[in-house]
């Protein structure tokens, strides 16, 4: 079991799906990504941070720097909270499979 895996086992049940739903996408979207915990957070990175996230009482944060943020601003802004560095993807809707993929995919090409 990976130290993302024991994190993730560790989180209330009502936040292990999406949880492991974007520990997947990560890992299929960033292949040659390492993983580690920092800040508290799962994170994967190669050399430097490319994501984090984070399960929350009642969302999932994703931590993909403010660039990216920024970047995806206009299909978040009627969708989900965000600021300037996190986005906020709560548990009672379904998560959106294809931003997160363009959004891994930004934070790889940008390597934050």
């Amino acid at each position: 079991m990976t130290i993302i895996e024991e994190y993730i086992q560790s989180c209330h049940e009502k936040q292990k799906p999406h949880l492991i739903q974007m520990y997947h996408l990560c890992k299929e979207e960033l292949p040659s990504a390492k993983e580690k915990i920092s800040w508290g957070m799962p994170t994967f990175y190669g050399p430097k941070n490319i994501i984090h996230f984070y399960g929350h009482k009642n969302h999932m944060g994703v931590y993909p720097g403010s660039e990216c943020v920024k970047a995806f601003e206009t299909e978040l802004k009627n969708h989900y909270q965000f600021s300037k560095g996190a986005i906020q993807f709560p548990y009672e809707k379904p998560l959106p499979i294809e931003l997160l993929k363009r959004i891994c995919a930004y934070c790889l090409e940008n390597n934050r």
